[in-house]
């Protein structure tokens, strides 16, 4: 298969022209006519992701977050982007990345990590005011079956999401049931999950006076980015798993460890 086959699979999916203004998204290194005969699925590419893909025999790495993120002006080997790009092209490795665009897709990034948790009927939070069909943007609200108590939710997240930790504020009630995820740094759609009747927002990064201006409103949770992403790995194995082989790299872990 070629990767120009492969790429179309992918944005069937999730469309380059979603992506964010400010993304990267789309093929980072490659020859689009290039044979392709195993792909290796990560959130970050990294330098030991690179060589698992060597071990693998996989000569293509779909990846979450872009390689080529904020532009390259050398490529001395100097930092680990500049090592990761100079292995890529001199083992013959493709790499494409859907960021923004797999995020806006409603069974993408933030759509599996709410049906991961059991939330089901869910929309778009923030829809793309660009597009009047309003059926992609970032972030996802739905319900769960029945309400629960806002500590067996946490657990819930915990487990789900093989979390050392969860940095949370109080809920405004002792049961939930509507619930916003948004998978990354979301901490921009705190009011609008809300100004929605959320009764919990999950997502990662938020610093702490966001979480502050949230209590009474509603509960947040924030979880480590990777840990709130790593599911996409599923995701794009489960568009391409009749195609050919591809394999979620070993390698790909969260750089934040906690004690």
């Amino acid at each position: 298969m070629i990767l120009r086959q492969i790429i179309d699979i992918i944005e069937s999916a999730a469309p380059l022209r979603w992506q964010q203004e400010w993304d990267n998204s789309g093929l980072q290194v490659g020859d689009t006519d290039a044979e392709i005969s195993a792909v290796l699925v990560a959130v970050d590419v990294t330098e030991a992701v690179i060589r698992e893909a060597l071990d693998k025999g996989c000569n293509l790495i779909i990846s979450h977050h872009p390689l080529i993120f904020r532009g390259l002006k050398s490529l001395t080997g100097a930092t680990p982007q500049e090592r990761c790009v100079i292995s890529a092209v001199r083992n013959n490795i493709a790499v494409y990345s859907s960021h923004t665009p797999i995020d806006s897709w409603l069974n993408g990034v933030s759509g599996e990590m709410a049906k991961r948790c059991g939330v089901s009927t869910c929309r778009i939070l923030a829809p793309d005011t660009a597009d009047s069909s309003a059926e992609h943007g970032l972030g996802v609200i739905g319900s769960l079956p029945a309400p629960v108590t806002f500590s067996a939710f946490l657990q819930t997240l915990k487990s789900t999401f093989a979390a050392d930790r969860l940095d949370y504020t109080p809920a405004c009630k002792q049961h939930i049931q509507t619930v916003a995820f948004c998978g990354g740094a979301g901490s921009d759609f705190i009011q609008l999950a809300a100004e929605q009747g959320a009764d919990v927002y999950v997502t990662a990064d938020c610093k702490y006076h966001e979480m502050q201006a949230a209590v009474g409103r509603i509960a947040v949770v924030s979880l480590d980015h990777w840990v709130s992403e790593h599911f996409v790995r599923d995701i794009f194995i489960s568009l391409l798993k009749d195609v050919l082989p591809v394999f979620a790299a070993e390698t790909d872990n969260s750089p934040v460890h906690s004690l």
